[in-house]
């Protein structure tokens, strides 16, 4: 399915980045002040993209585009807000977990991975969103959790190899490349992910909503 719908994904991840970090590199100009409000910047691209592209698997799970790059944008927005809280709520719990134990970070980080899916797809709040993505992982634990671990190999890898790629370019631009062309790659792949498998796990569970996905070619 990612290679289906490679160049629809990539497209709406390579433009949010590109804004995001055109705008951040103007504010970055502006001493502190400015730091802070490209940090916000990127801060609210990552969360608007996450919803964005869960959005954007879901409409291109029956084997076509519907929705254009605007509509969308137009159709996640309203859920970035609780996808922001969410996120950052669960980003300092596994954070927390992983400091202290390990342990309880790695299993936070596996019952919440769905609360992005949950939020957008369901219209979920915040709060609910970590009750509901508990309750569809569960009894499938391991299994997500090791989904997880080759997600996060994935990502290393790609970015360790767009590391040796861009070392050649000064310390600024290496950077700025780098960080759009692994969140290109990278995000899309990741909402794929983590949206399919919320639709897997609801049908697991016997969700109304899931429908049989449609057989992709592999190439």
């Amino acid at each position: 399915m990612y290679k289906a719908h490679a160049r629809h994904l990539l497209t709406i991840a390579f433009a949010v980045y590109l804004v995001a970090g055109i705008i951040q590199a103007v504010f970055g100009v502006l001493g502190p002040v400015g730091a802070l409000l490209a940090a916000v910047v990127s801060i609210v691209a990552g969360f608007l993209l996450q919803a964005t592209l869960v959005k954007a698997v879901e409409d291109v799970r029956d084997g076509r585009v519907d929705l254009s790059f605007g509509e969308t944008l137009q159709a996640a927005r309203p859920a970035v807000g609780r996808v922001a809280v969410a996120s950052i709520l669960a980003g300092l719990a596994i954070g927390i977990g992983l400091v202290l134990l390990i342990a309880p970070g790695l299993y936070l980080l596996t019952i919440w991975c769905l609360i992005v899916p949950v939020i957008v797809l369901e219209g979920a709040g915040t709060t609910e969103a970590f009750s509901r993505s508990r309750e569809l992982v569960r009894g499938f634990g391991w299994q997500v959790f090791g989904t997880l671990v080759l997600v996060f190999v994935v990502m290393l890898a790609v970015g360790l190899v767009l590391g040796i790629i861009f070392s050649a370019l000064p310390t600024a631009a290496a950077n700025f490349v780098s960080s759009i062309v692994s969140g290109t790659l990278v995000s899309p792949f990741l909402a794929l992910v983590l949206t399919l498998g919320y639709f897997r796990l609801l049908a697991a569970h016997g969700g109304a909503r899931v429908e049989e996905a449609p057989p992709y070619p592999a190439s």
